[in-house]
């Protein structure tokens, strides 16, 4: 059967979908959806290929969008995605994932977790996570106190991870009525010298699963790359080899448990761009032990742009597409897996995520 590859780009200008067959040479592009609200995600229902999308602000109130027509049409709820009265409202939908359930979890800010069992028509919370004795010590990091990432176990429905910048990671066992924090060995360089690995407070940037291993999870972090073999009980870190312990994505190879992808950043504090203007994707395939650069393609001088934490993915065709997509709005892709980028889109508003699906033709 002939395939489609679907690449969903959420831009601070609305959702923007492209398309191409499985070379992956030529590409459509449709948008801005959502009538160009800030949207942070987008991600494709597995099986029916429905699209939705997650995003909002103090404006305009937080929705999760939805189309099952590739785009053509949406809807959109935010029926119970709202905290009590008298607390903080919930400013944005910030990331989605779908469960072994089909029940669809929604992070928002400030940070907390939402789920839908009716397909993004209503949501009720799983008031777990903000019940955690951790909740009065979590901090916003520099773009709000945001659940930006969200791994469901690929079989148990029952266990969901999250992140959170800055409290850091999350598990849930039951279906998110209770949570236990995962962060022992990941730094908080920002802490005092005494409460540099503290049971919570990391600024986690980036969370995900190597596919067929669900106790392998990847961590690019505020201060560092880390592996957990454990489900995220102890974090080991594999930073050595890169140019910088600082950047946002990671995203992990859709066959191979051993090779995972990410774009380090120059620094914190030191203008949050590709270092030295050159843009490279790092790649491992050994869940981290060594790095290579792969910049064919890429712009190696004078590229002053950062790459958001939902902004890398890869697809699952073979070999695996790699994409990514930058502040400056331009989408980057490869169809042979890092070996050699083009550029696939430009002029986009600023880009916060990037995700993939592969459809029937």
């Amino acid at each position: 059967m002939a395939e489609r590859v679907l690449v969903m780009v959420g831009t601070r200008k609305g959702a923007f979908l492209l398309e191409s067959d499985a070379a992956r040479r030529d590409w459509t592009l449709a948008g801005p959806f959502c009538e160009a609200w800030p949207i942070n995600h987008v991600v494709a229902e597995p099986g029916t290929g429905v699209i939705y999308a997650a995003g909002g602000n103090e404006w305009f109130g937080p929705a999760v969008w939805r189309s099952g027509d590739r785009g053509r049409t949406w809807t959109h709820s935010s029926r119970g995605l709202a905290y009590g009265e008298g607390e903080d409202p919930v400013k944005a939908a910030w990331s989605l994932a779908f469960g072994a359930d089909g029940r669809l979890w929604v992070g928002v800010e400030p940070a907390g977790l939402f789920v839908s069992d009716d397909g993004g028509r209503s949501f009720r919370e799983a008031a777990g996570l903000r019940h955690h004795p951790s909740r009065a010590d979590w901090m916003p990091g520099a773009g709000g106190l945001i659940l930006h990432a969200i791994v469901p176990h690929p079989r148990d429905p029952a266990q969901v991870w999250v992140a959170i910048s800055a409290a850091g990671v999350f598990h849930s066992f039951d279906g998110g009525e209770t949570f236990e924090p995962r962060n022992r060995g990941t730094r908080c360089d920002f802490n005092p010298e005494d409460a540099r690995y503290p049971d919570w407070g990391q600024c986690v940037h980036g969370l995900v699963m190597a596919p067929g291993r669900p106790d392998r999870l990847y961590q690019q972090n505020h201060c560092g790359m880390y592996v957990s073999e454990d489900g995220g009980r102890q974090w080991t870190s594999i930073e050595a080899g890169l140019p910088s312990d600082f950047g946002f994505p990671v995203a992990a190879h859709p066959r191979d448990p051993d090779q995972v992808f990410l774009l380090p950043l120059n620094g914190a504090v030191e203008g949050r761009f590709v270092p030295e203007g050159r843009a490279a994707v790092w790649r491992s395939t050994d869940a981290g032990a060594s790095w290579r650069d792969l910049r064919a393609g890429l712009p190696q001088a004078n590229a002053f742009f950062g790459v958001l934490r939902q902004a890398l993915a890869t697809d699952r065709l073979e070999p695996a597409g790699v994409y990514f997509g930058t502040s400056g709005g331009t989408l980057y892709g490869s169809a042979d897996e890092g070996g050699s980028f083009a550029e696939i889109a430009r002029n986009l508003p600023v880009v916060h995520s990037v995700e993939t699906a592969v459809l029937p033709a």
